[in-house]
């Protein structure tokens, strides 16, 4: 079974007004320091899970193409005395398209990332204005092309549903999209999410979100247009070549154990969920404390972990093998899936069963929230 290292580098130049995620402004930053604290952090996971093969590392942000390729370097040297590394390991590291990030791409490659997953989000200068980034449009192409020179596998992220998105705008810019020649697109609609700029500004009456159908009308587009493309869906909003898929986040989505290091991170290991710290100063003070970052270790149930193995796999085109995960868990597949569910959802075109293995077909995916609060039986979610 894959295993898999996340290393979070929580710093940004500036926090994106949709960004929910851990990533924090600072004036100046101890390199040095957080050299000490990330290596210790990952010595105390890798004493744990040391016997395992790696056959992944994502360095996750925040803005990881900030870090000096130097600590990059010095971060995947130590996760390579700690594990085995997999012949074909795929190291990801994510980026901002600015010129400034891109002149480290050719030493980044140098020391060891293999794969890129560029934060490009928009091809047009209006939508990235909106949406808070620093670059323009002309900038992030220009750092798409220098990453397509230096790294062997390229993706990037397009945030689509904005407010006033019609059809006809999409289907122009990812059409676009998809002629700039990379294996992986990650096409994500615009969420509001709590404790955004955002969403304060929707409060506030400043903007009003695209509607359900609309989003809907162009969710469906989007699996039309990579499809025809030669990069389906493999995930809900994930679409790639074949052999293009991260490898990394399929950890995540099979169900497979990760470790997590670095502030806020969270990992998944012998059936105990990981929690780091998500203050900077806090992560800090915690491995000085206890030459680890964690604030909270849970032990996960049987139950827990086969209804988080559910959600997580569902969201796959590959679907679920329920006979495999029923035994995985020591459960009867009923308790797995609500079997009355799985026949009327299959009667009505949302969900369908190939061989071994139950997926959410295309009218599904759109429902995908509401279809696993059916499925999957309340007894399981709140054992």
């Amino acid at each position: 079974m894959a295993f898999a290292l996340y290393i979070h580098w929580p710093f940004c130049l500036a926090k994106c007004p949709y960004c929910d995620f851990n990533s924090h402004v600072r004036e100046g930053i101890d390199v040095a320091q957080w050299q000490a604290a990330l290596l210790a952090d990952m010595a105390h996971e890798a004493a744990l899970t040391g016997g395992h093969e790696l056959s992944s590392i994502f360095f996750g942000g925040g803005t990881p193409s900030l870090m000096p390729p130097a600590l990059v370097a010095t971060l995947i040297e130590a996760a390579g005395r700690h594990w085995r590394f997999a012949p074909d390991i795929e190291i990801t590291l994510e980026a901002n398209p600015s010129s400034v990030e891109a002149a480290n791409f050719a030493a980044l490659a140098g020391v060891g990332i293999n794969r890129v997953s560029l934060g490009l989000q928009a091809l047009d200068d209006a939508a990235l204005s909106f949406l808070g980034r620093l670059h323009d449009a002309a900038e992030g192409l220009a750092a798409l092309e220098v990453a397509q020179r230096h790294f062997r596998r390229v993706s990037f992220d397009l945030i689509y549903a904005r407010p006033d998105h019609t059809p006809a705008l999409w289907e122009a810019e990812l059409t676009r999209a998809l002629a700039l020649g990379t294996g992986h697109l990650s096409l994500y609609q615009l969420t509001i999410e709590p404790g955004t700029r955002f969403a304060t500004l929707v409060r506030e009456g400043k903007f009003t979100p695209l509607d359900d159908d609309a989003a809907g009308d162009l969710f469906a587009l989007t699996r039309e247009l990579t499809t025809a493309a030669g990069l389906p869906a493999y995930e809900i909003s994930n679409h790639a070549r074949a052999h293009e898929e991260s490898r990394h986040n399929l950890v995540y989505w099979r169900y497979q154990d990760y470790a997590g290091i670095g502030p806020g991170a969270h990992g998944r290991r012998g059936g105990f969920a990981t929690v780091r710290h998500r203050k900077p100063e806090n992560f800090l003070k915690a491995v000085a404390a206890q030459h680890h970052g964690i604030a909270e270790i849970r032990e996960l149930g049987t139950r827990e972990q086969a209804a988080e193995a559910l959600l997580m796999g569902l969201r796959l085109a590959e679907g679920i093998a329920p006979a495999a995960l029923a035994e995985r868990f020591g459960l009867a597949e009923a308790e797995l899936i609500d079997p009355a569910k799985r026949a009327f959802y299959r009667s009505q075109g949302l969900l369908t069963e190939q061989a071994d293995r139950l997926i959410v077909t295309d009218a599904g995916m759109p429902l995908l929230d509401g279809l696993l609060a059916e499925l999957v039986p309340a007894g399981l979610v709140t054992a």
